[in-house]
């Protein structure tokens, strides 16, 4: 396997830069449709499961549908008409411009978030691309980014970061490391220790100080899983960026819409945002915030 990795790695590299990175960003668009699928239907299957244990618990019949209810099934259908979903409906971006938004049978509205998520992991893929060429980094890359919009568009849509996605985040990120690939194996494991243990002791705090729950503690795995890629010496940048980008996000959402503030807001896509700059450009940040202080 890992030699047919390299054949086609070297294959691809052979091709112009400018075919590379379309074809990156076109395989990113239908990746995009997929992990669409993944933000509307793994919360909805750990819905399902949590059902059926708590029907098994209690000696009742499991539902049906809770059994067969998955990543794969049902086929994609229109949440409002049931109607299937034809493949040329789901061309990643151009079927939801030439459908305006709509479905083609009963005009209900399509969720924005299809497109963007399409978009953006089209727009990444092209960019890694771009930034890194050809290499097995890419493709680690790749999936690393892949997992965050994953965790972004469930966050946004469930506050919900699932043990499903953040934990083979973190047991890979140790696995990549054990080749220093991003960062030593010991800056792996003291940055897995590290955002858990530095996410979680903020949330206690907060907590005995004020009784209510400041955060998720899908938040202390997704921190954890960062730091077990890029070692703990990027935590500070990390916690920095994100937390910044949410205070201006809150403070925004207050301003223009007139936001309860005592709404919870998703911290994991922040998080997400703030991993993945750290990733690309994390160094040079850091450099760039030395120079500019000492």
């Amino acid at each position: 396997m890992p030699d047919t990795i390299n054949v086609a790695l070297n294959a691809l590299a052979a091709l112009p830069s400018a075919l590379l990175i379309t074809l990156g960003a076109i395989f990113g668009l239908l990746v995009g449709s997929f992990l669409n699928v993944v933000i509307y239907r793994l919360p909805l299957r750990m819905q399902a499961d949590w059902r059926r244990e708590s029907m098994d618990f209690l000696g009742l019949e499991p539902e049906a549908d809770a059994r067969k209810f998955g990543l794969v099934f049902p086929a994609s259908h229109c949440p409002g008409c049931n109607a299937p979903i034809k493949p040329w409906h789901n061309i990643p971006v151009i079927s939801y411009l030439l459908l305006k938004g709509r479905c083609a049978r009963c005009a209900t509205p399509i969720s924005i978030q299809y497109p963007l998520v399409e978009l953006a992991s089209g727009v990444l893929a092209a960019l890694i691309l771009y930034w890194y060429g050809a290499t097995g980094t890419t493709l680690l890359v790749l999936l690393f980014t892949w997992i965050l919009v994953a965790l972004t568009g469930i966050d946004f849509r469930h506050q919900l970061l699932p043990d499903n996605l953040t934990l083979p985040l973190l047991w890979l990120g140790l696995l990549v490391n054990m080749s220093g690939v991003f960062t030593d194996l010991a800056s792996a494991v003291l940055g897995a220790v590290a955002g858990y243990l530095s996410l979680w002791s903020i949330y206690w705090l907060f907590k005995l100080a004020t009784g209510r729950e400041g955060m998720g503690h899908g938040d202390f795995k997704l921190l954890a899983a960062l730091g077990a890629w890029l070692g703990w010496q990027q935590l500070p940048l990390i916690i920095l960026l994100s937390s910044l980008v949410g205070a201006i996000v809150g403070l925004l959402g207050i301003a223009l819409r007139g936001r309860d503030r005592q709404i919870p807001i998703a911290f994991g896509p922040y998080l997400a945002v703030a991993g993945w700059v750290a990733l690309i450009g994390g160094a040079q940040l850091t450099n760039v915030y030395l120079a500019l202080f000492q």
